[in-house]
Order: structure tokens, then sequence, then C-alpha cells
């Protein structure tokens, strides 16, 4: 199949692009290049065949002749998005549909979104499935709500669209992310020997690897028409919900010598437990087996492949927010993160 992949010099993307080729696919990736100062560690091969383009300018002669598109170029987290909301919803919302639509127009049949759990919020009562209520608290997981509902107002006998509502993600990736549960916790760890948490530690967050996440986008992208045709999928294992505190320890007892600590209640109310029963029964082939414990040592070996400085932690590629400042400050690009 011929895919084009948009986001490959992200955290995901990165990784996502060999394993589709190790599979069969011919790829082309799509990125407007934020985050290429961010290199961890040689672990995987560039796409070779690159568009260097901002998804906003991304036109139909750009996607003519692919049958897929996996679409994961969006501004990446909470905090990003709460940087300037009504950016956000420009990239994130009003472009991916705009994208989806020229693909839609083109005659790519298959449009495979990287949603996320996020999208469920403040979630107390209870575990939260594909048929609960949405209850998002920040424009980035507001845009995800939007953005489902329009894919699947555009499905049809011609183009078929399937998001995927990522647990959040963990695990080492050459273009690193430390603004990440875990992999912020393990990096603090490997440099400080110390975790030390302003929160109690209480709130329920669902985890994924991020190699897991490429198994669930590749199998969306290769099974039938009628078993991902205007779906929504929660990706993960039902397993793997952890509250905040059980994270810490798990990276704790990996790190030697690493301390935690933990605050008060904290003023984040995002809190919620989710069930991957969906993906697992209608995407057999799709199996999550990679736990928190699993990660925390992936990560220890390649801190210490590296000889992980505190400064290399701290680098700002590997935090998107402290990234997309610096772009702006240096004037690479502008205040509508247009590159100049």
């Amino acid at each position: 199949m011929r895919v084009l992949v948009t986001g490959t010099d992200g955290y995901i993307g990165v990784l996502l692009v060999p394993a589709l080729t190790g599979r069969g696919h011919a790829v082309t990736g799509l990125d407007t290049g934020f985050y290429r100062d961010g290199w961890l560690y040689d672990g995987a091969p560039s796409c070779s065949t690159q568009i260097r383009k901002d998804l906003r300018q991304v036109t139909e002669d750009d996607l003519h002749g692919y049958d897929a598109v996996i679409h994961l170029a969006e501004l990446s987290n909470d905090p990003l998005g709460e940087r300037d909301p009504e950016l956000t919803y420009a990239i994130n919302h009003r472009a991916s549909v705009e994208l989806a639509r020229k693909c839609k127009s083109v005659g790519i049949t298959r449009f495979v979104y990287t949603s996320s759990c996020s999208v469920y919020g403040a979630a107390a009562d209870g575990v939260k499935t594909e048929e609960s209520d949405p209850n998002p608290q920040t424009a980035y997981a507001r845009c995800k709500v939007l953005v489902e509902r329009d894919l699947m107002a555009l499905a049809d006998d011609d183009f078929s669209p399937v998001c995927l509502r990522n647990a959040t993600a963990f695990g080492p990736s050459p273009r690193m992310r430390f603004d990440i549960v875990l992999n912020n916790l393990a990096g603090l760890a490997w440099t400080t020997k110390q975790i030390t948490m302003t929160s109690d530690g209480t709130p329920w967050r669902p985890l994924v690897h991020v190699l897991d996440i490429c198994d669930a986008i590749a199998c969306a992208l290769e099974a039938s028409r009628e078993a991902i045709h205007a779906q929504i999928f929660n990706v993960g294992n039902t397993q793997f919900n952890y509250r905040i505190r059980e994270i810490a320890d798990i990276v704790a007892d990996t790190f030697p010598g690493c301390r935690v600590t933990f605050g008060e209640s904290g003023g984040d109310n995002r809190s919620y437990r989710v069930s991957f029963e969906k993906i697992r029964t209608h995407l057999p082939q799709f199996a999550c087996g990679r736990d928190a414990a699993q990660g925390a040592r992936e990560l220890y070996d390649v801190f210490k492949s590296i000889d992980m400085s505190f400064d290399r932690f701290e680098f700002r590629a590997f935090t998107r927010l402290k990234q997309l400042d610096h772009l702006v400050r240096t004037g690479q690009v502008d205040d509508n993160l247009y590159w100049r």
C-alpha cells in the first residue's frame, strides 16, 4: 500500500515509518520540521521520501497517488495547546479536517487519525469506553473531539476514516519526548535520582508503549474496511491503567538510588481509566503487551548507553512547548508558527 504519514519527524512518526516499511508499505513522510533538532540516539532510519510542508499548506496535488493517509501531525499535548488555543484550533481541528476533505476529494479511501484518551478528561466515575461521553479539559483534547466528529461526518462508501484514541505514550524514541509522564519521570530518575511529585499521585492515566501505538496504526491501516469504517478505538491495554504514583514507583524501582516524594492533591483534575476491550475484539491482530515496567527498563538502557546528562534531558527539542517557544523567540517561525 502507498501511504502518506504526516508527522514523521515526531516521537511516534520516526518509529512508525520503519514499522510500516517493514510490513511492505511504501511510505512518504510529511513534516514541517519543528522538532528536527531533537535526536536522542541512533535508533531508526529517516524516511527516505519526505515532503517538508506545514499541514495547513498541503494541497490536493500533494495527495495524489496514495492509498491511505495516517495523520499524526498536530500540536501534540495539553500545555502546547493552551499556549494559544485559537492557533491550536486552526491547526489541530480545522487543518486536520481540511486534510481529510482533500484526501476524500482525490480518492484516498482510508484515513487513520491519531486521537487521544485525553478526550475523557476528568472522569472519576468508572472506566470509560468509546461509547462514553467525552469530557475534554483542554483545547488539545477539545480539538480531538471535534476532529473525530467531523471525520465521522465525511465517512461514506468511498472514504473510511478511523480514529485511534491513544493512551498516554511512553518508551524510547530517537525523537524523544520528555514532556509525557513516564518518560519525564525516568529522565528525572536518571539525572537527579529524585522524583518530587507536587501532587499526591492519585489521578489515573492509561499508558501505552510507543511501539504498541505503531502496531495499532498498522493494524488499522491493514484491516478490512468493515472492521474499521467510521470506528473509534481506544488504543492500549485495560490492565495498563495506572495511578501517577504507581508510575513513579515503577520508575524508582528501575533506577537504582532514586527516591520518590509526594505532595498534596494537585490542581490538575484530569483523571481517567479506560477500557480497551473494543480494539482487542475488533482488531484481534493487535496485541498490546509492553507495560510500564518494560518501558522504564528500556529507557534506563538507552540513558545508560548514551550517558545522558541533565543538560541533554532538559534540551528544548525534547519538550514540545520549549521548542516552539524557542522557534518563535529566535524568529525562525512567526506567531502563527509558519516558517519565516
